[in-house]
C-alpha cells in the first residue's frame, strides 16, 4: 500500500513520514503519579521444587549432551548424498595447505618443522566432537605460532644447549638435539597449560571476556603481529645469521642483526624465497577474482612446494648453495609426552594471553560464516572445544592450537560443509605425516617463509584502517595505533595486556568526560533537542534543560557538576555566599541608620561609605529584581542611588536534569546530585528529573535520596511533563501575584 502511494505521487519515504502526524491526549506525569495509575508487574520466583520438578527429565539429558557434544545434534542431519562429496574435496584440498602451512608455522614457533604436522592433526579431531562451527579449519596460525615462539626461546634459548667442541667458533657448538627436544618439551606443556585455561574459562561461561578485547585493538595488534612475522622469515629468506631475541624490542634487535649481517645473504634461498612470495600473490588474487569460475581454487601452495622439493633434491641445493632446508621430518606418530607442569608459574601470563587471543581468531572467523550460513555458534561451548584440543595437542607435542585464515577460506571455498572436511584433511595430514612427510625434507626454508609472509596480506591490508578510523573515531584509532605500537616494539606478550590496559583506559576517558548539553524545545511537538545542533530549538524561558550523556558515578560526577555550571551560567553556592555577606553588611549599616530599610543612602553617608556600600545595594536591589521579573540576562540595574550597580542576575527558575541516558548511579552520585539540588534551592532556583528510568529511580528510593525537601514528585516521565508543570505552576504563582497586587 505505501509502495504504491509512493510510486503514484513520486514522494520519497522522507516526505511521505514527514507528512504523517500524530495527537496525543493525556496527563502531565510525574513518577510516583504515573508508577500509581500503572501498577507495576511484581515478578515472584518460583518456589524451589517447582523450579526442579523437570529438571531430570529424558529431554534436559539430550539437550545437556548435545550442548556439550555438538556432534550428536548436527551429524544425524547429515546428508550424506549432497555434502559427502563437498567435504571430500574440500576436506583433502585443505589437507594439503595444512601440510605445508604446519611446516611453516612450525618453525616460526620455534620447534622442529615435522610438529607442525601434528599441530594441524590431533587437535582437530577434539574439535570434531566439541566444536559448533561447521567451516573453521582447526591448527597452527602465524600469530599464535610467533607468541608461542617467544616464550619456547626465552626458557629455552641457544645459550642454554652450548657444548664445547675444538673444532667449533670459539671452542663450542650448540647441542640442537637438546635444544629442540627442551623447546618441544616447552611448546608442548605450553599448550597443555593453554588448554587448561580455555577449558576453565568455558566451563565458568566466561566467553563474555572476549567484549573487552575491541575489534581495533585485536586488529592492530594482529597487525603488528603480522610484522614481526615478516621480520623472523625475512631472516629464512636471507638465511643469514641472527640471535634468538624474545622479550622487549626483540624486534629491533632482529632487524639490527639482519642488517648487519646482510652482506652474508645467501642468494639461492632469497631467490627461491622471493619467487615463491611473488606467485603466490599473485595466482592467489587470481584465486580471489575469478572464485565464481574456478570451483577449486588453485592450489599454489602445494605446487610451489613440491616444485621447489623437486629442484632442492636434483640440483642438491644444499650441498652446493649451503641452503636451509626443513631436513628431518619425523615419520609416523610420537608417543604421548607428560606436560611439564613446573614451567607452568614461568608461563602462565603469555599462556592466558596466547588462549585469550587464540579464541578470538577462531570464534570471530566462526562468526563470520554463522552468520553467512544461517547458524550459531556458542562461545562458551568452543572456549571448551579449544581447551580440550589444546590440552590434547598439548599431550602430543603440538603447537597452540586455532584456525588461520587461509586454511579456512580454502575449506570454505572448495564447497566444505561441515567439520566432516576438517576430518577428512586431518586423515589427509596423517597420510603426510606416515609416508610423505619424508619426501618435504629437502624443501627450502625461504620456500615456507615465501609462503607464510603470502598468507598474511589480509592482516597487512588493516593498516587500512587508519584512515577509515580517522575519520570514524579517534578514540578507536588511538587504540588502533597504541595496540600495532605497543605489541610491535613491547613483543606480542606484552603488548596484549598493555594495549588492553590503554582500551579501558580510553573507555574510562570518554565515560568520565561525557557530553553534557542544553537542550530546547522544537516548537510545536513535544521533542527537545541539543540548542547548538538544530536552529528550530527554542529554550523555554526561566528553565534550563541539561542533558548529561553517561551514567554517574564517582569517577566523573565532577564532569557533571562542571557541565551544569558551565550550562547555568553560574555557581550557587557563591551567588548564595555573596548575598548572605551583602545581607549581612546592609544589617549592619541599617543598624548604624545609615541605610534605611528599603536600601536608601541616608544624605549624611560619606563617599567611602557609598563606594564601599555599591556591590551589597546593588545586590540587594538585585534580589527585588529576581522575585518580580525573573529574566534570565546580564544587564545594569539603575536605581534612585548615588551610586550605579553592574548586578549579574541569576534569572532562572528552573533547571530540568535530562536523565533518559542515565543508565546508573552510585552512591557518590546520589550524594552530588542531592547536594546540587540543595545549592539551587538556596537561591530560589527549582530542579526537577526527566526521563528517569525506573532502575534509577529505584536508586534514588534506596540511597534515601528523597525527603520532606525533595519528594519523589520532582520525576517526571519525560522532559515535556515537566516543562508544562513548571509553566503551570509559574502561570498560577503569577495569578495569585496579580491578585494580591489588585
Amino acid at each position: 500500500m505505501l509502495q504504491s502511494l509512493q510510486m503514484a505521487s513520486g514522494m520519497t519515504d522522507t516526505q511521505i513520514f514527514g507528512d504523517k502526524k500524530y495527537l496525543v491526549a493525556r496527563s502531565v506525569y510525574s513518577v510516583p503519579a504515573f508508577q500509581e495509575i500503572n501498577e507495576k508487574k511484581k515478578v515472584a520466583p518460583k518456589p524451589l521444587r517447582k523450579r526442579m520438578k523437570f529438571w531430570c527429565t529424558s529431554e534436559r539429558a539430550l539437550k545437556a549432551a548435545k550442548s556439550v557434544f555438538p556432534v550428536i545434534d548436527w551429524l544425524p542431519k547429515y546428508r550424506w548424498k549432497e555434502w559427502f562429496i563437498f567435504d571430500l574435496i574440500s576436506g583433502i584440498s585443505t589437507g594439503f595447505v595444512g601440510t605445508l602451512q604446519g611446516l611453516a608455522f612450525a618453525l616460526l614457533a620455534a620447534v622442529p618443522a615435522g610438529y607442525g604436522l601434528y599441530s594441524s592433526f590431533f587437535p582437530v579431531l577434539t574439535y570434531f566432537f566439541l566444536g559448533t562451527s561447521r567451516h573453521i579449519s582447526v591448527g597452527p596460525f602465524p600469530v599464535i605460532s610467533l607468541m608461542v615462539a617467544t616464550v619456547v626461546l626465552r626458557m629455552a634459548p641457544d645459550e642454554n644447549f652450548i657444548v664445547a667442541n675444538s673444532t667449533g667458533l670459539n671452542g663450542s657448538v650448540i647441542d640442537t638435539e637438546a635444544r629442540d627436544a627442551a623447546r618441544v618439551l616447552v611448546s608442548g606443556t605450553l599448550s597443555f597449560l593453554i588448554g587448561i585455561i580455555q577449558l576453565v574459562l568455558g566451563a565458568l561461561q566466561f566467553g563474555f571476556i572476549v567484549r573487552y578485547l575491541a575489534d581495533p585493538l585485536v586488529r592492530g595488534f594482529t597487525t603488528a603481529a603480522a610484522f614481526q612475522v615478516v621480520v623472523s622469515q625475512i631472516i629464512l629468506m636471507l638465511n643469514v645469521p641472527a640471535g634468538n631475541h624474545s622479550g622487549v624490542f626483540s624486534v629491533i634487535y632482529k632487524i639490527v642483526d639482519i642488517s648487519s649481517n646482510i652482506a652474508k645473504t645467501n642468494f639461492a634461498d632469497l631467490i627461491a624465497g622471493i619467487l615463491t612470495l611473488v606467485i603466490c600473490v599473485v595466482v592467489k588474487e587470481l584465486n580471489e577474482r575469478y572464485k565464481n569460475i574456478l570451483r577449486v581454487p588453485i592450489p599454489i601452495e602445494v605446487i610451489v612446494a613440491i616444485i621447489a622439493t623437486g629442484i632442492s633434491y636434483g640440483a642438491n641445493l644444499k650441498e652446493t648453495y649451503d641452503v636451509a632446508i626443513v631436513q628431518k621430518i619425523p615419520s609416523g606418530f610420537i608417543p604421548p609426552m607428560t606436560p611439564d607442569m613446573s614451567m607452568a608459574p614461568q608461563m602462565i601470563g603469555s599462556a592466558f594471553s596466547i588462549g585469550i587471543i587464540a579464541y578470538i581468531v577462531a570464534v570471530s572467523l566462526g562468526k563470520v560464516y554463522a552468520i553467512k550460513y544461517n547458524y550459531v555458534i556458542d562461545g562458551n561451548q568452543e572456549f571448551i572445544a579449544f581447551g580440550m584440543s589444546n590440552m590434547l595437542g598439548g599431550a602430543f607435542s603440538c603447537v597452540c592450537a586455532t584456525t588461520a585464515l587461509s586454511r579456512t577460506a580454502v575449506q570454505e571455498s572448495t564447497g566444505g560443509k561441515t567439520q566432516i572436511a576438517g576430518l577428512i584433511s586431518a586423515i589427509t595430514i596423517m597420510i603426510a605425516m606416515l609416508s610423505i612427510g619424508t619426501y618435504l625434507e629437502p624443501l627450502q626454508k625461504s620456500v615456507l617463509a615465501g609462503i607464510l609472509i603470502a598468507n598474511l596480506k589480509g592482516m597487512f591490508l588493516q593498516v587500512l584502517d587508519v584512515p577509515r578510523l580517522w575519520k570514524l573515531n579517534k578514540w578507536d584509532l588511538a587504540i588502533w595505533v597504541f595496540s600495532c605500537a605497543a605489541s610491535f616494539l613491547l613483543d606480542l606478550d606484552l603488548g596484549l595486556p598493555i594495549s588492553l590496559a590503554f582500551g579501558l583506559f580510553t573507555v574510562l576517558l570518554r565515560i568520565q568526560f561525557p557530553s553534557c548539553s542544553s537542550l530546547g524545545n522544537v516548537p510545536g511537538t513535544d521533542l527537545y533537542k541539543d540548542l547548538k545542533k538544530y536552529k528550530s530549538a527554542v529554550e523555554p524561558s526561566g528553565i534550563k534543560i541539561i542533558r548529561f550523556s553517561s551514567s554517574i558515578f564517582y569517577g566523573n560526577v565532577e564532569s557533571f557538576k562542571n557541565g551544569i555550571r558551565s550550562l547555568v551560567g553560574c555557581d550557587a553556592v557563591r551567588i548564595f555566599n555573596k548575598r548572605a555577606k551583602a545581607e549581612q553588611k546592609l544589617n549592619k549599616l541599617i543598624k548604624k541608620r545609615q541605610v534605611t530599610q528599603n536600601g536608601v543612602i541616608r544624605d549624611n553617608t560619606s563617599a567611602d561609605d557609598e563606594g564601599d556600600l555599591e556591590s551589597h545595594v546593588a545586590l540587594k536591589v538585585h534580589e527585588e529584581v529576581v522575585r518580580h521579573d525573573l529574566q534570565m540576562e546580564e544587564e545594569k540595574i539603575h536605581v534612585d542611588l548615588p551610586v550605579s550597580a553592574s548586578v549579574p542576575k541569576v534569572s532562572l527558575h528552573s533547571i530540568i536534569f535530562d536523565f533518559s541516558q542515565v543508565t546508573f548511579l552510585d552512591v557518590v552520585a546520589v550524594d552530588a546530585l542531592k547536594m546540587i539540588l540543595r545549592e539551587f534551592k538556596m537561591i530560589d532556583v527549582n530542579v526537577y528529573i526527566a526521563g528517569c528510568d525506573d532502575n534509577v529511580f529505584e536508586k534514588l528510593e534506596d540511597f534515601s535520596f528523597f525527603d520532606k525537601t525533595f519528594k519523589p514528585d520532582i520525576c517526571f516521565v519525560s522532559i515535556h511533563d515537566a516543562v508544562l508543570y513548571i509553566e503551570d505552576c509559574r502561570g498560577l504563582k503569577n495569578n495569585r501575584q496579580l491578585q494580591d497586587q489588585e
